[in-house]
């Protein structure tokens, strides 16, 4: 049996469905309920499954959970799916309370939460994502150093010359405290273990598509999002330590920045939770919607992290 409380990692392989999810033993949060829930789901038209589904946390992957939820819902006329991306934070604190049935995080639960609120809840591994620094268009810098990310992110560096671009001030626009983004973000740039940094920014933004909006109309400015959220259009994404913010670097770690998506239950949540979260772990999601997303799938992972940020091949 395994250990569902959230401190302990619940890696899943997707190669084979749902089908090979099941095989596995890995259920879900609802045990064997999990397993006859996805089931009577699977089919357009066929399926009694009633019930609503509420989440809320990490902005990064709202809209692939809210992509699996259309395509959920349509198979299934008589739930209904809704939520919020208002942070990783958020997202765990409500889970924990009971205020929604899932909670979405970049992070890891008992990096955010008490260890009491984590031991009823169960972590589902659903994607990889990375993430990375993203400049204004006039913008001459294209390479950043993670030595020269922490300078710029603490404060002691402060204008674009000083890492080869132009005499101008740096526009640094932060994500605000309990962002699983700003954590991520954080770990791989100051260290993993290291607490929050103090520093704000000229800008503490909300969500990613507040950054989206602002750097795209703002000059000189410097933040960080994920893959999904790359809008060449309106801003760039840079480099680090020479390498190129694309998923093939994330699969072995050579592009450091990224995290692995959660979605938390708990251990006695709805059928209704426990099917959608099934489903979640099913071909349907696995097998193309995560990459349409612009997200990893974990089987294409040859390395792990950890809640520490330790990272090891597999």
């Amino acid at each position: 049996m395994f250990d569902y409380a959230c401190s302990r990692r619940q890696f899943l392989g997707f190669a084979g469905g749902l089908a090979a999810v099941a095989g596995l033993g890995l259920a879900g949060c609802g045990g064997d309920t999990a397993s006859t829930a996805a089931g009577s789901a699977g089919a357009s038209g066929s399926s009694s499954l009633t019930g609503t589904v509420t989440y809320d946390g990490a902005s990064s992957f709202q809209a692939l959970v809210e992509a699996a939820a259309e395509q959920f819902m349509a198979e299934n006329p008589d739930v209904s799916i809704t939520g919020s991306g208002n942070g990783s934070g958020t997202g765990l604190t409500a889970v924990a309370d009971g205020t929604v049935t899932i909670g979405n995080s970049d992070v890891f639960a008992e990096t955010k939460l008490e260890a009491d609120q984590c031991e009823d809840l169960v972590d589902h591994e659903v994607a990889v994502v990375g993430m990375g620094p993203v400049v204004s268009m006039n913008v001459t810098v294209d390479d950043l150093t993670l030595e020269q990310l922490k300078g710029i992110f603490s404060g002691e560096i402060t204008n674009w010359s000083e890492v080869g671009g132009d005499d101008a001030a740096i526009y640094v626009m932060n994500r605000k405290s309990g962002s699983g983004t700003r954590a991520t973000f954080e770990a791989a740039v100051f260290g993993a273990g290291q607490p929050e940094s103090t520093f704000k920014g000229e800008a503490e933004l909300d969500k990613s598509g507040d950054v989206v909006t602002q750097i795209g109309s703002t000059d000189n400015a410097i933040s960080y999002l994920d893959f999904s959220h790359f809008d060449d259009t309106k801003f760039k994404a840079i480099k680090v330590n020479g390498v190129e913010p694309v998923s093939e670097n994330v699969y072995d770690n050579s592009f450091p920045i990224w995290a692995t998506e959660h979605m938390y239950c708990k251990k006695d949540a709805d059928e209704v939770t426990t099917a959608f979260l099934e489903y979640m772990l099913s071909e349907d999601v696995q097998g193309s919607l995560v990459e349409e997303q612009g997200f990893i799938p974990v089987s294409q992972m040859t390395v792990v992290k950890d809640a520490d940020g330790n990272v090891t091949e597999k």
